[in-house]
C-alpha cells in the first residue's frame, strides 16, 4: 500500500494518474495546503521542503517504508516500481525522461509562475505577468510540435512524459482562455484523447474529492497565503 500526501494542484494530479494508471493500491491522506498543513514538523520531518506531492511506500525497497518527494522523482520511482510507462529500451526510455523534464523545467514553473502573477500578485506586475504568460505559451508550441511528429511525447507508447504533463495541459482553456486552444490543437487532441482513459477518469474523480476535503484558496486566511507565498510578514529580508 502507497500512501499519498495529497491535494488538487496539477503536480499532485500527476501521482494520482500515475498510481491509477499504474494499479497500484494507495490511500489518500488529504494535506490542507491553504489551511497550513504543509508546516506542520511531522511533514515537514518527511519532505523538509515542506510541499506535496509526497507519498509513502509501505512496501518500498528491501520490504521497508520509503519516501518520495518531488512529483518527476516519484513519477520514475513508480515507474520502476510497477514496470510500467517507461520503456527499457536506453535511447527510449530517455525519450520519455527528457520530455518528462520539459514539463519538470519548463511547463510547471512557468505555468506555476503565471497563476501566481494572474491571481494572487497585486496590481502593478504586468511585466511579470506578461513575461510568464509569453513563457508558458512558448513551451505549449513546443509541446505542439512534438505532437506533430509522434502521438504521445515520450514517443509511440503512452508514458510518465504524459501523465506528468496532462494535468498542466488540460488547463489551457482556463488559464490563457478558450481561444487559445486553437493555437494547439495537436496539444488539445492529445488532451481529449488521455481524458477518456478509465484510469485517468478514476484519477480526476478522486482529485474532486480531496480537493472537497481542503481549503479552496479563495477561502485561505490572507496570514495564511501570505506564508505559503512566502510575502508580507514571511519575505526574506
Amino acid at each position: 500500500m502507497i500512501d499519498l500526501y495529497a491535494m488538487g494542484s496539477p503536480n499532485v494530479v500527476k501521482v494520482y494518474l500515475a498510481l491509477e494508471e499504474m494499479g497500484l493500491p494507495y490511500k489518500v491522506i488529504p494535506v490542507d495546503v491553504f489551511g497550513g498543513a504543509q508546516f506542520d514538523p511531522a511533514f515537514t520531518k518527511m519532505n523538509p521542503n515542506a510541499k506535496v506531492p509526497l507519498i509513502v511506500d509501505h512496501e518500498g525497497p528491501g520490504g521497508r517504508d520509503y519516501t518520495v518527494f518531488e512529483s518527476g522523482a516519484i513519477l520514475l520511482y513508480l515507474a520502476e516500481k510497477s514496470g510500467k510507462f517507461l520503456p527499457q529500451d536506453p535511447a527510449r526510455r530517455f525519450d520519455a525522461i527528457q520530455w518528462m523534464m520539459v514539463q519538470m523545467t519548463g511547463m510547471g514553473p512557468m505555468f506555476g509562475q503565471f497563476v501566481h502573477f494572474m491571481r494572487f500578485a497585486p496590481p502593478g506586475n504586468d511585466y511579470a505577468l506578461e513575461r510568464y504568460r509569453t513563457q508558458a505559451k512558448r513551451v505549449l508550441e513546443v509541446l505542439e510540435s512534438r505532437l506533430a511528429e509522434t502521438p504521445f511525447l515520450g514517443g509511440p507508447e503512452y508514458s510518465i512524459a504524459d501523465i506528468a504533463t496532462f494535468p498542466w495541459a488540460r488547463n489551457v482553456g482556463p488559464l490563457l482562455g478558450k481561444a487559445a486552444e486553437a493555437d494547439y490543437p495537436k496539444l488539445m487532441a492529445w488532451v481529449a484523447g488521455i481524458a477518456t482513459r478509465p484510469a485517468v477518469v478514476k484519477a480526476l474523480a478522486a482529485v474532486d474529492d480531496v480537493r472537497a476535503k481542503t481549503t479552496a484558496f479563495d477561502k485561505a486566511k490572507p496570514e495564511m497565503l501570505d506564508k505559503v507565498f512566502g510575502r508580507g510578514a514571511f519575505a526574506a529580508a
